[in-house]
């Protein structure tokens, strides 16, 4: 089965142009399930293949909501979908079991945000002159001013960023690239922080590790984590947050939702509409504070 997992990743890789992350989270989520199947049936070669049905599936499924939320649940399913969908075209399996389970209810969440006062406290706290402190901050900085994902901000070069334009050039899901504008104060905390490594070549890196090597997603999360506490915030922030509060700002702010579906680079624009259950939110919460006769006041 080992085999087979190997010949699709690489078909996620060169015939779908997956990111990344997306075919890591597969490949994780596959060597999960092959381990149950082998546990289930004592048996690891591909014809273990043939006993998978929508019974196994839902014994899977069932075994995973013990330690997994839905969403996450929801993830694996439809990574095995799109497994036994690429079997079935390759010929090794005659139908898909996947589409015979249905997929959990998702939970409603509201995704965590920043405040204005606390997004501009976090950047205005970070004041260092030392070169990873200037790294630091520009990174902040350009994640609540572009509202980009992660895996974007470490993928840039240093030129995708047009300082005479004030544009950035990202490359996002699925390889798509899109133009988003960036904010003065963003640009001078990047021309600070490149100014501090004499302006390398337009193929380096933009953001660089201590050791001189591409920054990782997990390392941006650290060091977010540390400036949140040297600010004093106890919120837990992740760098996603930061683009959660661009969006949500935005909106506030009066922008239009289709204005901040292409600035965040989604397909769809249902995905971009939950950030109004934010604003809502967030409306609700000033009324219910100011209104002589609101609900909180009577």
């Amino acid at each position: 089965m080992q085999t087979l997992i190997d010949q699709f990743s690489r078909h996620l890789q060169i015939e779908r142009n997956v990111s990344e992350h997306t075919r890591s989270a597969y490949l994780r989520d596959l060597a999960e399930f092959r381990l149950f199947l082998e546990e289930s049936f004592k048996c690891s070669d591909r014809s273990v293949l043939e006993r998978v049905d929508k019974i196994t599936l839902r014994r899977y499924l069932a075994l995973l909501h013990k330690k997994n939320r839905k969403s996450t649940i929801a993830r694996k399913l439809a990574a095995l979908r799109t497994f036994f969908r690429y079997l079935v075209r390759e010929g090794v399996m005659t139908s898909n079991p996947g589409e015979l389970v249905a997929t959990p209810r998702q939970e409603k969440y509201l995704p965590t945000t920043l405040t204005v006062d606390e997004a501009y406290a976090l950047l205005e706290s970070m004041q260092g002159s030392d070169s990873l402190s200037l790294r630091d901050r520009a990174i902040l900085e350009i994640l609540y001013s572009c509202g980009l994902r992660i895996s974007e901000l470490t993928g840039l070069d240093v030129g995708d960023v047009d300082f005479d334009q004030a544009l950035v050039r990202v490359l996002g899901k699925g390889g798509k690239e899109r133009i988003v504008p960036i904010g003065e104060h963003a640009l001078k905390a990047l021309h600070d922080y490149l100014t501090d490594r004499t302006w390398p070549p337009e193929n380096e890196p933009l953001f660089l590790n201590r050791f001189g090597n591409r920054l990782t997603s997990r390392s941006v999360q650290r060091h977010l984590k540390k400036h949140l506490l040297l600010a004093g915030m106890l919120k837990n922030a992740t760098p996603h947050a930061l683009r959660h509060s661009f969006a949500t700002h935005l909106l506030d702010g009066g922008a239009d939702l289709r204005a901040i579906q292409e600035l965040l680079g989604h397909s769809s624009l249902s995905t971009t509409q939950k950030y109004t259950q934010v604003s809502v939110d967030h409306l609700t919460g000033v009324y219910d504070n100011a209104h002589p006769r609101s609900r909180k006041k009577s």
